[in-house]
């Protein structure tokens, strides 16, 4: 390990290249971000070409909602239009697809006509939008407003809507029944923000923009959750494998003091055999052995013979 300085060349050249990588792996991760952003974008670009193609080629009624006809590589994908105009927006509102827009609302800018493209991405969801800590659990869906002023050209201007301080309702009728105080609303906004909210309803979120909304909820919590379940499994199954190790040890325990106790016996009859063999006898209700009867001849400590005495007559 050296000290990072201009006297070493080895380590200075280590410090430029730690700053070269730096310096790219920001750039790539700008770069991937605005891929992102612009991948979305592309998307509504697709998406509301041929939303434009219903309305220049079949001439609909003002007011009634067309759904538009996707190609075979966005199948699960829905795309509908409707145009109004803005004096019945005022007036009545619009309540089409899952969305509610209240009356009172205005285009900003101020069009005569204008048009609303509503989209369902469907399966096609956490390929488009992403949110980091948290699942989708509906899928996202969205509207956008442009000037219908001029429907035969492409580059029609995105309009924005003033709807008096009141909200615009977001119904999710494809959602995952959950209802819980987990649960948000997110809301994807054109410039790449997220916005979380509580649902107070179960399945309706509320906006004052239009945009990209979907149900989401704690990946974390979930996962946790998903523990939670296990737990009593693994309870089941660490009693279940605490009673068969104390069983084996058990066994175990009982082989060894067998053993222990038959290793023990043939010692004591290897020593019996090998030792003196006495007689038993009963004294009262006691056996008690006995040794053989031997017999040693007396020794004397001096072998000479002492002369018998005479006795005397006159002893």
């Amino acid at each position: 390990m050296c000290i990072i300085n201009k006297t070493s060349p080895h380590c200075y050249s280590m410090e430029k290249n730690i700053r070269k990588f730096y310096f790219i792996s920001l750039f790539f991760f700008l770069r991937f971000s605005s891929l992102i952003k612009c991948f979305n974008e592309s998307l509504d670009t697709i998406l509301h070409d041929h939303a434009f193609k219903v309305m220049i080629h079949h001439r609909p009624h003002t007011g009634a909602l067309y759904n538009a006809t996707l190609p075979a590589n966005l199948a699960g994908m829905k795309v509908s239009v409707v145009g109004l105009r803005s004096r019945t927006l005022w007036r009545k509102g619009a309540n089409f697809s899952d969305f509610i827009i209240p009356p009172r609302t205005l285009p900003m800018p101020y069009v005569k006509r204008l048009l609303i493209v509503y989209h369902n991405l469907g399966n096609w969801s956490s390929s488009y939008y992403t949110l980091s800590g948290y699942t989708f659990i509906s899928p996202v869906i969205g509207f956008l407003v442009y000037d219908a002023s001029h429907l035969s050209s492409r580059n029609l201007s995105k309009l924005e809507l003033n709807t008096m301080g009141k909200p615009i309702s977001i119904k999710f009728h494809n959602s995952t029944q959950i209802s819980n105080q987990r649960t948000k609303c997110a809301e994807f906004s054109a410039s790449g923000e997220v916005f979380l909210s509580d649902m107070n309803l179960p399945n309706v979120c509320y906006s004052t923009s239009q945009g990209h909304f979907s149900i989401v909820i704690p990946l974390k919590k979930e996962k946790q959750k998903q523990k939670q379940k296990m737990w009593p499994f693994f309870w089941i199954m660490g009693f279940i494998a605490g009673f068969i190790g104390l069983i084996l040890v058990g066994l175990a325990g009982t082989v060894a003091v067998r053993s222990f106790l038959g290793k023990r016996t043939q010692e004591m009859e290897k020593e019996a055999d090998e030792g003196e063999c006495l007689q038993t006898y009963w004294i009262a209700s006691s056996k008690i052995p006995r040794a053989e009867v031997t017999r040693t001849q007396p020794v004397l400590e001096s072998t000479t013979t002492l002369p018998n005495p005479k006795l005397s007559w006159y002893a």
